[in-house]
């Protein structure tokens, strides 16, 4: 299929590594042109050179902290002219209510609420004068149903979706689209955090803790940065100008409900 995206320009945060990568490469292999950002800039530089031999497409580095205030307006003079963005930006630790303070919720809102926001707020305006515009958010399945040791991130992460709710619908008509991606498990960096997490609270393996968390999900395996990837390139597309604020679930069937 024909994505229609090909010249684009798209921002992609975290895009080293993990779903982000998923998403640069799909992105690439549309023929979008990518703002590739990371906090690791030998990483940053590897899956660059990987975009550019695969796909042919620019890619312009700018390793930076999305959740710091300087580093963000940095990337954002780099970036340039933005036509899609993706937010990204890696989770907070996991943990049990006692253990957090008012800094630890500071932090996790820095990271995974008020930076993506403040990338919008700072992007939208050009998306809304040229008359189309994608927005891109990952945020987690723990959005749909909260994960008990992942609270920061369940706070977090449903406060930028109860801002995309209503922002959304303010710029659709402007040929602008906002949705969320919500990862559940991935075979990514953060799944292998998690699983060794488990791992030593239950005093098992981490191949143990990997096969009980594999049990759970009706599709037998965690998700791929690849399968993600390609619905993210399919929201950033032509083909989806319809679909606008809503919450799509990656998770392989694991959260079971309805809607």
């Amino acid at each position: 299929m024909d994505l229609g995206i090909k010249g684009r320009r798209a921002l992609v945060c975290a895009g080293s590594k993990g779903l982000g990568r998923g998403c640069a490469m799909a992105l690439a292999e549309a023929g979008v042109d990518i703002v590739l950002n990371a906090r690791g800039a030998e990483a940053l530089e590897r899956t660059a050179d990987e975009i550019r031999t695969a796909h042919g497409v620019t890619v312009t580095t700018v390793a930076a902290d999305v959740a710091d205030a300087d580093d963000r307006a940095r990337l954002l003079d780099a970036a340039g002219q933005i036509d899609i963005l993706v937010n990204n930006a890696g989770g907070p630790p996991p943990g049990v209510w006692s253990d957090w303070d008012r800094a630890d919720f500071i932090k996790a809102l820095d990271a995974n609420m008020l930076a993506p926001i403040a990338l919008m707020t700072a992007l939208l305006p050009g998306m809304i004068d040229r008359g189309w515009g994608r927005v891109v958010n990952i945020t987690s399945g723990s959005v749909k149903a909260p994960i008990a040791q992942l609270g920061l991130s369940n706070s977090a992460r449903a406060g930028l979706t109860g801002y995309v709710a209503g922002t959304s619908r303010q710029v659709a008509p402007h040929g602008v689209t906002i949705n969320n991606l919500l990862p559940g498990i991935h075979a990514t960096d953060r799944a292998d955090s998690l699983d060794g997490n488990v791992a030593r609270a239950q005093n098992i393996s981490v191949e143990d803790a990997k096969a009980q968390r594999i049990a759970t999900i009706p599709a037998r395996r965690y998700g791929e940065a690849a399968d993600f990837g390609a619905m993210c390139a399919f929201l950033c597309s032509e083909r989806a100008a319809f679909i606008v604020g809503q919450n799509i679930l990656l998770d392989g069937g694991a959260i079971n409900a309805t809607l």
